[in-house]
């Protein structure tokens, strides 16, 4: 029996490699045959879902943005009608943002999270928001101001375009993870179209097990934003007397569990810089003010969101080791609403321009 050559025996590995990768080309759609929306939409009405989709329109002669929108007893199905209904096929690897309506979020967002995870077509870092009114009025005013620009909305979250600390940056995958640990909630950002502006920032819709049952403003979120160490480039206006910037935070934390009762100490270090003031006020004036304030903040800010039962701040992540696992199934309902937190501001001033180093 003749002996094949190598030479033969690698040709024929090739041409079968080839052939195996073949009926994947089949699948290939030209980009002109295909929708790749940069925005989804969805709200729910009489236990029916609204699907939007924010489509950039390819023809030259169009331009712009077009907005499609469906309805279903599923995500899934609506998205398929719409792709059915359309000239091309929708593919959503593109989508940067997912915007639901805030009655909708009240109600929860479980299934819809589950749905967007559960997707190949969906990226589980795109970014969740929740809008303040409904979703015709938002894609209509968004669209009319943004005009040919297709990514105005997108650049409010990214970090290097139109980003700051008071924005919280929340993805799919976070909201996923909060919804199925004991110990972690989140907030995504709360926003509504504006006048002068494509969107105004309102703040942050808390999301506890994917619910929305609060709403914090933008000096709380950048709180939140600062306890995770991304609060650089923030402000704080100090009594009216001068507005600092944070050019870097850091926090340490102490905690113990005591007769059932957890407890924390933490221990907050800012570098800020001194932007502008108003009269003649002392280098320790500032300090104590800043120190004032944000501890005032934070007390406030922690007795909303510990009546709400949302753990925002990821506090229970810093029990884990002092609680068994099933008691920590009850973190939010027996441990949290219990909490001390002893909270103190340490604040470091770098740079103080043309202020007078009065003591």
């Amino acid at each position: 029996m003749p002996i094949l050559q190598p030479i033969v025996l690698w040709r024929t590995a090739i041409i079968l490699a080839i052939l195996l990768l073949l009926p994947g080309c089949w699948d290939n759609k030209d980009i002109n045959h295909r929708s790749l929306p940069i925005i989804m939409g969805v709200s729910m009405e009489n236990n029916r879902y609204n699907v939007y989709l924010d489509i950039p329109t390819i023809a030259a002669e169009e331009g712009g943005m077009k907005v499609v929108k469906g309805t279903g007893s599923t995500i899934s199905e609506t998205i398929d009608d719409l792709s059915a209904d359309i000239e091309s096929q929708v593919d959503l690897l593109h989508l940067k943002i997912i915007v639901v309506d805030k009655k909708y979020a009240q109600k929860g967002l479980k299934d819809s999270i589950y749905t967007f995870m559960r997707s190949r077509d969906i990226s589980a870092k795109t970014i969740l928001i929740v809008s303040d009114e409904d979703l015709d009025t938002f894609f209509k005013n968004v669209n009319d101001f943004s005009q040919d620009e297709e990514t105005t909305l997108y650049n409010y979250f990214q970090k290097n375009a139109g980003w700051n600390p008071q924005i919280t940056d929340t993805r799919v995958w976070q909201v996923f993870r909060s919804i199925n640990s004991y110990t972690h909630d989140v907030v995504a950002p709360l926003v509504r179209t504006g006048g002068t502006t494509p969107v105004d920032i309102l703040g942050s819709a808390v999301l506890k097990n994917g619910k929305m049952v609060d709403e914090i403003s933008t000096e709380e979120t950048l709180l939140i934003n600062a306890f995770n160490g991304i609060s650089a480039q923030g402000k704080i206006e100090v009594m009216n007397k001068a507005t600092v910037q944070i050019t870097s935070s850091s926090i340490s934390h102490k905690a113990s569990l005591r007769n059932g009762v957890p407890s924390l100490s933490s221990k907050f270090k800012l570098r800020v810089t001194v932007l502008d003031t108003k009269g003649d006020p002392s280098v320790t004036e500032i300090k104590n003010e800043v120190q004032t304030l944000l501890c005032k903040r934070v007390e406030k800010f922690f007795a909303k969101v510990q009546k709400d039962r949302a753990d925002v701040l990821g506090l229970g992540q810093l029990f884990r080791t002092k609680l068994s696992r099933s008691e920590l199934a009850h973190w939010r309902e027996d441990y949290y609403p219990r909490m001390q937190l002893n909270f103190s501001v340490h604040t470091d001033i770098q740079n103080l321009g043309n202020l007078r180093t009065t003591e």
